[in-house]
Order: C-alpha cells, then structure tokens, then sequence
C-alpha cells in the first residue's frame, strides 16, 4: 500500500513538472502580415500617392486589432512592378522592402518610388513574393496580398491561376485592387485573381485626389507630435541617422497634406510604433537589455558622460514624457474623429485605404481577430 501511495505522489509530482516545463514554451506570438504589390507604370502615379498618403490611416487601423486577447504584430512588405526601369529578367519587379515592422523605412520606401511605363506582370509578382518573403506557419497569421494595378491580370509567362494555387497553399489570401471601372477588372481578371484565393475584388479610383477634413485638434496634435519626437534618445551605430529619417519622414507628411502629417502622429503614439533597434525608452523595455553594453560614443553628447544609473533615470523620466504626450495625442484623436464622421458628407470615396481597411477586417474576423 505504502508503494502505491508513494507511486500515485511521485506520478504526480512528474505531471506538474511536466506541464510547468511546457508552460515555459512562449506561445506564438500573432502577426499581421500585408505585402503590397504596387504597379509603377507610367499612369499609376496617384495609385503610389494614396499609398504614401493613406499609409498612417492603415496603421491606425491596425492598431486596434486584436487575436486571443493578444496585440498582434504587424509586417508590411513592398513590392513594385510594371516599371521599365526595373530588370526585364526579373519580370520588371522589385522588393521594394521585405517585412519590416519599421513604420518610418516603409514610409520612406513608399516616398522613393517613381513611375515608368512597362509590362505588368499580376502572376509573376505574387509569385515572387511568396517565394521571397518569410510567411511563416502560424495557423493564427493574418497573411495577405493586395496588389493593385489597372492592366490585364493575365499578361507575363507565370499564369495568374499557378500563383494564386500557391498562395492557397501557403494559407495566403490575395486580394486584388483594380483602378479602373468594375466591369473592366471582371474582363482583365482581376475579380477571379482574388475570388481564386477567397479573396477580395476591389476597384477604386487611383487618380481621385484625397479629401482630407481638417479639425479644431490638428494643430494641438502636431504641436504634441513635436514634442514627442523630443523623446527619443538614439543610440547604436545607426541610432542617429534613424533619428533623421523619423524627422524626414514627419516633413514627407507634412508636405502630403496638414492631416498626414496628424494622421502619421497617431501612428506614432500607437502600440505599432516601436524602434527598439536605435531608440533607448524603446530597447530598454527589451528582454536581455543591458546599460554595461551601450557605447557612449554613440549616445548624444550630453549622455556620453553619464553613468549607467544616470542614464536609466534619464530614460524612464523621457518614458513618463512619452506616455503622457501619447496619451494626449490619443485623447484628441478620439474627438477629431467624432468631429471628420460629423463633417464627412461623401463616405463612397474609392481609395485604397478604405478598400484595404475593409477587406482586411473581413478577412481578420475569420480568424478570430477583432477590433
């Protein structure tokens, strides 16, 4: 009897520790990856200015997603084709950037594009894509293609209907964004492209220009956006040039229009918004961080000469400083939201924010994503 009790303790004991082990095993973290396939052909330069002006609208929406109570992350990859200044061999395309999580490279990716005339291969591009780019297998990825262009879907030697086989198979939903008349991308295609991966037929009108609606809090939130950039303690080899690419890419905004440049601040004080690669307030919150690692030479002048505990109060009094402008900046996009939905008179409008912001949700509550 004293054996089985000490059997029944001892099997017990080995249970727990066996599910504490596998306890120990981080879940997977979810993400939100969306590769955008951009024509670059002679007419599709107000197609490349919604992307660079809607980028910060996208990313706000973002923000707010959920999956198993879980902030997801979020990967966003370029690619640009239909260019004749792009290599023929490589069927006119280009990675324009691979996954990146960093917002203001993205941003300055977008802002380098130029336009061409060229051949614009649908098939060829996606299928590039999904062979270059990291998809991953977790079940709980949110993996989609937009492309958009305004050409046959069928042109170029990879058939449409080979790539879109392969993104099934990689669990990748493609939509597609004609620009042009709905009728037209039935014709060229572009609808079966997207209902061959149970994705989404969208057509928008590339060359509208934007109506942005001002608001009574666009001046409060610039003014709070400078103050939040006087936050970031850079660091690192690259820390300083990636402090001048941030300011580069608050002016690329700006000069897109006022509302831009606020939308791009609300970016900037969301969860999304991270640059633990060259910022210290964000890399300190990283695991293995360590102040003993950092060399001073690459700090700013007035914190090369400070100690290690010097430089933590100093971080943690610019963390306080960020919260607090964040939380502002939040608190007044709640109210200039409410006041652009009062003002807005035309909710039709075809852009490419709206197309993607649509599908994307659609596509998101499939896999328990929410908002």
């Amino acid at each position: 009897m004293k054996n089985l009790v000490k059997f029944i303790v001892l099997t017990l004991i080995l249970n727990t520790f066996i599910v504490s082990a596998n306890d120990t095993h981080p879940k997977k973290k979810n993400t939100i990856k969306v590769a955008l396939l951009l024509d670059t052909s002679n007419s599709m330069d107000g197609l490349i200015n919604q992307a660079k002006t809607q980028l910060w609208e996208i990313v706000n929406e973002l923000s707010f997603a959920k999956c198993e109570n879980q902030d997801p992350d979020l990967l966003i990859a370029v690619y640009e084709y239909g260019n004749d200044n792009l290599s023929s061999y490589e069927g006119y395309i280009r990675q324009v950037i691979g996954f990146s999580s960093d917002l203001d490279e993205i941003s300055e990716k977008l802002f380098s594009l130029n336009t061409n005339g060229g051949s614009e291969f649908c098939g060829e591009v996606i299928q590039t894509s999904l062979k270059q780019l990291n998809w991953g297998n977790n079940k709980n990825d949110l993996k989609l293609i937009f492309i958009a262009g305004n050409e046959p879907f069928t042109q170029g030697k990879i058939n449409y209907k080979d790539a879109t086989m392969q993104a099934n198979e990689q669990n990748v939903t493609v939509n597609t964004i004609f620009c042009g008349s709905y009728q037209n991308g039935v014709s060229g295609k572009w609808q079966d492209g997207a209902t061959s991966t149970s994705g989404d037929y969208m057509v928008i009108d590339h060359n509208k220009t934007i109506v942005h609606i001002t608001s009574p809090y666009d001046n409060l939130i610039i003014q709070l956006n400078n103050q939040l950039n006087n936050t970031y303690i850079y660091y690192g080899n690259n820390g300083k040039s990636k402090l001048r690419l941030q300011a580069t890419q608050d002016s690329n905004a700006a000069e897109l229009d006022e509302v831009v440049i606020v939308k791009r601040a609300v970016s900037k004080s969301s969860r999304i918004y991270q640059n633990s690669s060259w910022d210290l307030v964000d890399a300190e919150k990283e695991a293995g961080f360590n102040y003993g690692k950092l060399e001073k030479k690459n700090l700013p002048k007035h914190l090369q000469g400070k100690t290690s505990e010097e430089l933590k109060k100093y971080v943690e009094k610019q963390r306080k400083n960020r919260k607090e402008i964040q939380l502002k900046i939040n608190d007044l996009n709640t109210k200039r939201n409410t006041y652009v939905a009062k003002q807005r008179k035309d909710t039709n409008t075809k852009s490419i924010d709206k197309a993607m912001i649509n599908a994307l949700k659609k596509q998101a509550k499939q896999k328990n994503y929410t908002w």
